[in-house]
């Protein structure tokens, strides 16, 4: 789940039932904004979460983009270095609190004293952290800090934007994995390669639905066709392109929007054991 303040169930209370619902879903926000809760207090959830479902969580965890948010909120909008800044000693403290033992942290925006942070969760030393980005400092980062990188446009902007789409191209991304590369050096073999796909069409009309997208962007529809944000075709094509990405950039961990979880199980089912 997204975690915004738009028309949408609050993440935790609606992944802990969906977790309790279910036996082997795995449940995550995709991602906890750092500056929406205190890190001491996203920890906490997140440990409780893991405890109650028996280790299926997921963090996500960022630093916050989406303007609208926070002036709809009435929260200040730094700039990115900052919000990167408290987001790198958010990541910090929630891992303190995972650790065994109480931990202190000094920081120009946190300070913890002697704190044990309870429950601890079941995965140890902590669930899956997945930290996406799409500009080289959180993208170095990320291949530092998580288990899952994710791979994402540049939200400068705040929105998604002319310059978001740009950085979204096949050969964008091909820079990106770079950078993730250079930045994880030997962690690289243990870390799992996420993107997100914000077109998907399970369609027949393959080319056709890529014109038309490619005309609504104003790139080509062979552009649209390459980039991984976009999943357009038959089962059968669509599990190619799959297949040729994660040989080509790495990418095993594959996000569709809730509306595209049903029209996308054949999808599943094709790729299967394979």
């Amino acid at each position: 789940m997204p975690d915004h303040f738009g028309d949408q169930l609050a993440p935790v209370p609606a992944l802990m039932s969906a977790a309790d619902a279910t036996d082997r879903l795995r449940v995550g926000a995709l991602v906890w904004d750092n500056d929406y809760k205190h890190p001491v207090v996203l920890a906490k959830e997140l440990a409780t979460m893991d405890v109650l479902s028996d280790g299926r969580v997921e963090i996500g965890l960022g630093a916050g983009w989406m303007r609208t948010d926070y002036d709809l909120a009435g929260m200040t909008y730094d700039t990115p270095g900052v919000r990167v800044d408290r987001f790198v000693e958010g990541l910090a403290i929630i891992k303190g609190c995972f650790a065994d033992g109480t931990f202190s942290y000094a920081g120009s925006h946190y300070t913890i004293t002697e704190l044990d942070g309870t429950p601890k969760p079941t995965q140890r030393p902590w669930p899956p952290i997945l930290i996406g980005g799409g500009g080289k400092r959180v993208l170095s980062i990320a291949a530092r800090e998580a288990d899952i990188v994710g791979i994402n446009g540049t939200m400068a902007a705040g929105a998604v934007d002319a310059g978001a789409l740009a950085s979204m191209t096949a050969d964008a991304v091909d820079t990106k994995i770079a950078i993730v590369r250079a930045a994880a050096g030997e962690r690289m073999a243990s870390i799992e390669i996420n993107v997100r796909a914000f077109f998907v069409a399970i369609t027949d009309s393959r080319q056709a639905t890529a014109e038309a997208i490619a005309k609504s962007l104003g790139f080509s529809a062979q552009t649209v066709l390459d980039t991984p944000f976009a999943l357009i075709g038959t089962p059968a094509q669509i599990a190619d392109d799959l297949r040729i990405r994660r040989d080509r950039w790495g990418f095993s961990y594959v996000i569709v929007g809730a509306e595209d979880a049903e029209p996308f199980a054949p999808v599943v089912a094709e790729l299967a054991g394979k």
